[in-house]
């Protein structure tokens, strides 16, 4: 594996935003009992897990990492905006917003 002069590697990173997004859909289905909040939840923290073992593997394959923060970001935004409420949807789409911009500070710090 290669160093990126990080101190904690990226997909480390990705691994803890995976958690926080399922987790959020397992609290989101316990508080509301609403079933779409929990399979959302755990869909979407399963494909950033799934861009987190990417990275682990290959730095430089991001795409589905950053295709899941980046439409998190974007659904996550929306809802915060809209509603002015920070939980959930403030802190996902907080917590994307970081991811999209750390994997973008990621590809191009690294070299071609």
């Amino acid at each position: 594996m290669q160093d990126t002069g990080s101190v904690v590697p990226l997909h480390w990173l990705g691994y803890g935003y995976a958690a926080l997004v399922a987790s959020g859909g397992i609290f989101g289905y316990v508080k509301t009992g609403r079933v779409p909040s929990l399979v959302v939840g755990l869909f979407f923290g399963s494909l950033a897990g799934l861009g987190s073992y990417q990275l682990s593997q290959d730095p430089r394959n991001v795409w589905v990492f950053l295709a899941t923060s980046g439409t998190l970001a974007g659904i996550m935004g929306i809802r915060f905006y809209n509603s002015g409420k920070f939980m959930p949807a403030g802190l996902i789409a907080g917590a994307s917003l970081l991811m999209v911009a750390k994997v973008g500070v990621s590809m191009f710090n690294r070299p071609h």
